[in-house]
């Protein structure tokens, strides 16, 4: 057996040969990212190297003052003999898997990734290699997505539903990610509104390149006429504050993976829950697993436990990477 490539330390995933951590969730000197929501890109490290969709929303983020360092998908850099390269994870806009190569040996780290194309964030690209560390958010049987387009139709026909009650439709989305992909696929007919942590990050993502329809930001000159007639997207917090309830006759809608499950319909706060989700369900994770042709499976941020077990019991080698969050727990995160 080879030495591994990548080790867990407590700031994270570590390559001690390129002497790099991907996603670290402590300070260090050189950092690969995956993707820039907060439990994957933290501030204070010495350098970053990213997808340039990734590096925009960390200084965006995080500070303009940052070590950055573009890299695009499919180019590679070597680090003491290590070949590093990014390529499109789909989760979400910039998104990015990452292959490492030492002596023929390949490990790849999916980060938070998705098989399903959504428009917006890049095509994800199975990539052969010899240990797979992937996620497992949603790797449990329960978990199997509709398609994209039948969800989308959901929040289509709601919103008209709304429109003929005279009611605002208004969805909360992650402003990073989920916003992206919700805007992306309402038709261009109907008037996309945004509240501005929204719009701030739609505007650093246009700056970067990302081509994503228009959209208009609310303000205190916006009528609440012209609002009625659109959808609304808007992030979690501001959900039961006075902004929202100056709308006309808001009605919300909750759109997460978690949504899939009708227990965390009922929990949630909002009017109704559509399941769209940015991550692999339970049949496109194993199918990740069966393609990649990896000999090893490494597992971490979520389901942990039960992918091990199944994969076990199907005759794959498996083990589990610790994590700052519980195993086998629902956590939702911004990247659901």
């Amino acid at each position: 057996m080879m030495d591994p490539l990548i080790i867990h330390t407590p700031a994270g995933l570590y390559c001690p040969q390129a002497d790099i951590y991907i996603d670290p969730i402590k300070t260090v000197t050189r950092a690969l990212i995956t993707h820039a929501h907060s439990d994957h890109a933290i501030s204070g490290h010495r350098y970053y190297l990213a997808t340039p969709l990734t590096n925009a929303i960390i200084k965006q983020r995080l500070g303009n003052y940052l070590q950055v360092q573009d890299i695009h998908w499919g180019t590679s850099i070597t680090m003491n003999g290590v070949r590093i390269s990014f390529h499109p994870a789909g989760h979400i806009a910039g998104s990015s898997q990452i292959r490492l190569e030492y002596k023929g040996n390949v490990w790849v780290v999916t980060g938070d990734y998705k098989t399903e194309k959504d428009q917006i964030s890049g095509t994800y690209e199975l990539i052969q290699c010899n240990t797979l560390i992937t996620e497992t958010t949603f790797a449990l049987p329960i978990y199997q997505w509709k398609p994209q387009h039948i969800i989308v139709n959901e929040i289509l026909s709601w919103y008209h539903e709304n429109l003929g009650n005279d009611r605002t439709t208004v969805v909360l989305a992650y402003a990073l990610g989920k916003a992206q992909r919700v805007i992306q696929n309402i038709p261009i007919e109907i008037p996309v509104y945004t509240h501005t942590t929204v719009e701030e990050t739609n505007d650093a993502l246009r700056k970067a390149g990302l081509k994503l329809r228009p959209t208009i930001k609310i303000s205190s000159k916006t009528s609440k006429k012209e609002i009625l007639q659109g959808i609304v997207i808007i992030p979690y917090s501001v959900l039961n504050t006075p902004w929202l309830h100056a709308l006309h006759r808001p009605v919300t809608a909750t759109v997460s993976g978690w949504m899939a499950i009708m227990g965390n319909r009922k929990k949630q706060t909002a009017d109704r829950g559509f399941a769209l989700s940015d991550h692999v369900d339970w049949n496109q994770v194993n199918k990740v697993i069966r393609d990649c042709g990896a000999e090893s499976i490494g597992l971490m941020h979520g389901y942990t436990l039960a992918l091990s077990r199944w994969l076990t019991n199907h005759g794959k080698h498996s083990f589990i990477i610790p994590h700052h969050l519980n195993q086998d727990q629902e956590v939702v995160t911004e990247e659901d």
